[in-house]
């Protein structure tokens, strides 16, 4: 009897024991719960890398619209800075609040072969030559073309004023040369010594200029039989301005006419 009851709880504690095993092991080992955990791993890293991916795109059309807008900004700027270094660069010369000197601004080309001849917003009706300052350098000349400012910079075939050349202010014309970046004096008297690094001025003997304004310095020389000519380096950067002052001689009588009519007015206001 007792031997049976041994046997009972022997074989009640070892099926229960047993039992555990298989518990535990059946939670460890049930084949729907690894599935169910890595489907559940897999969703969320699926969801992690949409989001991921999902969160750059947009950052990325984000990025990509401000850098647009940024550019566009940056080029207004550049657009303004450029106008605004053209103006400092000119602002050098003479003031433009006396009669003879005018601040204008270029407009456009006239001609996409040829950079040198350029419109000007300036109100052009008679057929005198004006000239052209930048930064205190001789520049080019305006004439009048149907009522329009039309300037020829230097460089231009058309582009011609008078100049002295070193300190014996020998007489010549300025032209354009083959060469391109300089300039050409023409019809310089052989018996006047010039040399090389001579500085050139604007004579002011074609009622064009005044006397003295720097066009450049003689870079070659070459003599002729009765005349010579001189190779310039120009100081004006012409096709980099978008401004300039035109310059107008003033008629000397014309002067103290202005000036007796403006004292008489004075005095009849006093009256």
């Amino acid at each position: 009897m007792n031997k049976f009851l041994f046997f009972l709880l022997f074989l009640a504690i070892s099926l229960g024991y047993i039992f555990e095993i298989d518990k535990t092991i059946a939670k460890n080992l049930n084949p729907f719960e690894s599935i169910k955990k890595f489907y559940i791993d897999t969703s969320a890293s699926i969801e992690n890398s949409f989001n991921k991916y999902f969160y750059q795109v947009v950052q990325i059309e984000t990025l990509q619209k401000e850098n647009k807008e940024l550019r566009t900004y940056k080029l207004q700027y550049e657009a303004t800075k450029n106008d605004l270094d053209g103006i400092l660069n000119t602002i050098h010369a003479p003031s433009s609040t006396t009669e003879e000197i005018r601040f204008t601004k270029v407009l456009s080309y006239i001609d996409f072969t040829n950079f040198t001849k350029v419109w000007l917003d300036l109100e052009k009706k008679d057929n005198s030559i004006l000239g052209i300052i930048s930064d205190n350098y001789a520049a080019g000349i305006v004439i009048n073309q149907n009522g329009r400012a039309k300037a020829l910079l230097n460089g231009n075939e058309k582009c011609n004023y008078a100049i002295f050349v070193g300190e014996e202010k020998a007489p010549g014309i300025i032209h354009a040369s083959k060469e391109g970046e300089t300039l050409l004096a023409k019809y310089i008297p052989i018996w006047f010594d010039i040399k090389e690094g001579d500085e050139v001025i604007t004579s002011g003997m074609d009622n064009i200029f005044f006397e003295g304004l720097k066009v450049g310095k003689v870079v070659s020389i070459r003599k002729m039989q009765d005349i010579q000519e001189a190779e310039i380096l120009p100081y004006a950067k012409v096709l980099k301005q978008k401004s300039f002052f035109v310059y107008k001689k003033t008629n000397v009588l014309r002067k103290e006419k202005l000036a007796k009519e403006t004292i008489s007015l004075g005095k009849t206001t006093k009256k």
